[in-house]
């Protein structure tokens, strides 16, 4: 029986994970399959499976080296994509490399203008 701290868990990072994962993989499907295939609903459906379905493999293989367990990860998160985007192995895999770019961009502009906001008000507070 899960605790009420790995429920907790698995929420938190659901939510964090629609609101920061999702975006980044809606746009590279757009990007890659066209708006026909990738729908926002099929981003947050993927992300939230995701998650869902790391958390129990990660209890029922623990016993497995990591390398082996993150390969088996992997491979759920690209057949994720794979079906909701329908679209095949490779395209999925294109996908996923792009959401990863993707973010990282959303990340750099977002601490670049954090950035900014900090350095305008810095010599108000000095």
């Amino acid at each position: 029986m899960p605790s009420v701290g790995s429920l907790a868990a698995i929420l938190l990072s659901s939510v964090v994970g629609i609101i920061i994962i999702s975006p980044a993989l809606w746009i590279a499907g757009r990007i890659l399959v066209g708006k026909e295939k990738a729908k926002f609903t099929d981003a947050i459906f993927i992300v939230l499976l995701g998650i869902i379905i790391n958390a129990v493999l990660s209890a029922f293989l623990a016993g497995i080296p990591g390398l082996i367990r993150l390969a088996i990860i992997i491979l759920i998160w690209l057949a994720l994509i794979r079906h909701f985007f329908d679209t095949g192995w490779l395209m999925a895999s294109l996908i996923s490399i792009a959401a990863a770019v993707v973010f990282i961009a959303i990340l750099f502009a977002l601490s670049a203008i954090g950035l900014a906001i900090v350095s305008a008000m810095l010599p108000k507070i000095l």
